[in-house]
């Protein structure tokens, strides 16, 4: 059982208490239901047990634009099979529309510093623009529309024209190569592919000219819509002028009225264990998880910008889009978060204006190892709401946030995936933050930890699971007829127990408070260390590991050795300090102090660069793959594959 500080790090205000949309929803819920719910476990726990009445509330709350039918939820054998809103017609693009007027809804800056705006009125009439070629050119509901795209004003228009007309929408970001493009795009045959002929990454001009004709060549788009990288013009051949394409089109079409299931992203699993999985997701569900989980769960409305660190081939793009349904202006970034230096993004927090921060766990521990300390360099006045994902946080960056960048500030760590295009534990403007915690379970998420019998326990390490059904489920797997590698990926944990629930692949822990139960991420199940039989989450090295400022990152494993499992921690070194035989031993004092006897490797060893997925993942399988001389089998999935030949063949693994 872990032990935490009971200590809240933060405690919401009356303001938040009283005037948050949780508030509103909550006391409205307390009116339907006919029950007290005095507290959010109680309100969590109806949402759960009475999924038809939380998620009809949830629609009217949110205001969604379509027919939503008489039935909320039509019941079926299996999880998967359970179909929501099945009467219901709406579209997507008209919900992310939800303004026709001036206000700003994105805001582009670059690493460069160029910076665009555009109003809703101006993307309702783009967007409008791209659905009416589209849908000229002969691209129908269910067709695939790919963007190769930088994060930028143009892919979110292309993706809502896509959307306008039922097309299904798919993306990469510009740092895949091209077999990497090739690996997603090549299993969803797209039928017009967007793309940009260039970027800017840490001041360097990438030039995607060849990369783009080798792609055309192999996908045979029937459309490839080129957006300059810079300037007005473009070299591609065979490609269509963004500007030119869309000042050409006609009158933008109706909505596509389409069922609540209706396909609306395909998403790509991380591909590190063999070709991704093209994951297909559907518009009501994305719809509606969204809206809860901006507009309940991260107290986001129509005058409030949101910001989030990532790219266009990583599912929280897909996150920040939806927060359109909400009126609110986005910002999006393109380039290195930390050029040219590591206080970039809080300097867009001043100059934009951010009230809802989102980044990554590592970027929090960068600026941390950077010794910038936002609390005295910047204002952060408009800032409400920071978000971390990624990789567990830090119980350590925690306590960084709070002392050096903003005390009053909602510190809310989210865990979900590619899988939901959501999350299963995030933030709440109405509970006291923990150190090392998760706040609390998404409303309508059944979720709950499971032992190795399939028995929900609290307090206690196991697997994370959610119990019913939820409208964010995938709709299916692409290319997967009998829908088996589907049933695989999710059902299949505790199939031999006779459970048919969702297993979502982390190891983790739930913590019981007054009112409310909070979650720690421990990390992946599948990378679980198991030395003499201890199960070990990797977080929980990482935590003390990347504490110390001689450690800029570290991966860990477990070796097969012996008959048993031992623990190797690979480490990358920060500035000139060395690995010798002192700074070994403060490593395993610290681990040891930190967490257990059990967790402290039995060899620790220094490499140059971790292998990383392009979303910024540390890749463990791939790295254990290598040790133990097994193929990794797509290194394309990789940013930088060639850093897998550092832990390969290293003769102190043979000792």
């Amino acid at each position: 059982m872990t032990t935490l500080d009971q200590q809240p790090l933060w405690q919401p205000d009356q303001q938040r208490l009283q005037h948050s949309a949780l508030n509103r929803f909550w006391q409205q819920a307390r009116a339907l239901s006919g029950l007290p719910l005095p507290d959010y476990r109680a309100l969590h726990q109806w949402s759960v047990n009475e999924p038809e009445a939380f998620w009809n509330l949830v629609w009217d709350f949110s205001a969604l634009q379509g027919e939503k039918g008489a039935e909320v939820l039509e019941r079926a054998e299996r999880f998967r099979d359970h179909r929501w809103f099945p009467q219901a017609r709406l579209n997507a693009a008209e919900n992310l529309l939800p303004r026709h007027d001036d206000h700003t809804a994105l805001i582009s800056v670059d690493e460069a510093g160029q910076r665009h705006q555009i109003s809703y009125s101006e993307l309702r009439v783009a967007a409008g623009q791209v659905a009416a070629q589209l849908h000229d050119a002969g691209v129908r509901p269910g067709d695939r529309v790919a963007g190769y795209m930088p994060n930028r004003i143009e892919t979110i228009i292309a993706a809502l024209g896509a959307a306008w007309i039922g097309a299904i929408w798919s993306s990469c970001s510009p740092d895949f190569g091209v077999q990497g493009v090739l690996d997603r795009f090549g299993q969803i045959e797209p039928k017009v592919l967007f793309a940009c002929d260039g970027y800017q990454y840490n001041g360097k001009w990438i030039d995607l000219g060849e990369r783009l004709q080798t792609l055309r060549e192999q996908l045979k788009p029937e459309l490839l819509v080129v957006i300059p990288g810079r300037g007005k013009a473009s070299n591609v051949h065979a490609a269509l002028p963004w500007s030119e394409w869309l000042d050409a089109a006609g009158p933008a079409p109706a909505f596509a009225a389409l069922p609540f299931d209706h396909p609306l992203y395909i998403l790509y699993s991380s591909g590190t264990t063999g070709a991704p999985k093209c994951i297909v997701h559907g518009a009501g569900g994305t719809l509606i998880q969204h809206a809860k989980e901006h507009r309940l769960h991260g107290d986001l409305g129509a005058d409030d910008v949101l910001f989030y660190f990532t790219t266009c081939g990583w599912m929280m793009w897909n996150w920040l889009v939806g927060g359109l349904q909400s009126g609110a202006t986005l910002v999006l970034y393109d380039g290195n978060p930390a050029y040219p230096d590591a206080s970039r993004l809080f300097d867009l927090i001043d100059t934009e204006g951010v009230t809802h921060f989102g980044t990554s766990a590592k970027f929090v521990q960068a600026v941390e190892k950077a010794g910038i300390e936002p609390i005295k360099s910047h204002s952060l006045e408009t800032l409400r709401v920071l978000y971390s994902t990624g990789s567990p946080l830090l119980h350590e960056s925690y306590d960084f946030l709070y002392q050096k960048v903003k005390p009053d500030l909602l510190v809310s760590s989210i865990s979900g995936g590619t899988d939901i295009i959501s999350t299963f534990a995030l933030g709440n403007p109405m509970l006291p933050v923990h150190r090392g915690e998760l706040q609390c379970l998404g409303l309508g998420m059944d979720v709950a930890v499971f032992d190795d019998d399939g028995q929900a326990v609290s307090g206690e390490k196991g697997e994370l699971v959610c119990r019913t059904p939820f409208p964010c489920c995938p709709v299916a797997f692409w290319n997967d007829p009998d829908g088996q590698r589907f049933q695989d990926a999710y059902f299949e944990r505790f199939a031999s127990l006779g459970m048919d629930i969702w297993a979502h692949g982390d190891y983790a822990e739930t913590v019981a408070h007054e009112g409310h139960d909070g979650l720690i991420i421990h990390g992946r199940s599948d990378a679980v260390l198991n030395p003499g039989g201890v199960r070990i989450g990797t977080a929980e090295i990482y935590r003390q590991v990347e504490t110390l400022p001689q450690i800029r990152e570290a991966v860990v494993i477990g070796q097969q050795w012996q008959g048993d499992v031992r623990v190797v921690l690979f480490v990358v070194m920060a500035g000139d300090a060395i690995l010798d035989d002192d700074l070994k031993q403060t490593l395993r004092q610290t681990i040891r102090d930190g967490a257990s006897p059990r967790h402290v490797p039995a060899v620790i060893l220094e490499v140059p660069e971790i292998p990383r997925t392009v979303s910024g993942k540390i890749v463990e399988l791939a790295v254990r793959d290598i040790v133990h001389g097994r193929e990794v089998r797509n290194r394309n999935a990789l940013a930088n594959p060639d850093a897998l030949a550092h832990f390969a063949n290293r003769p102190e693994l043979a000792e």
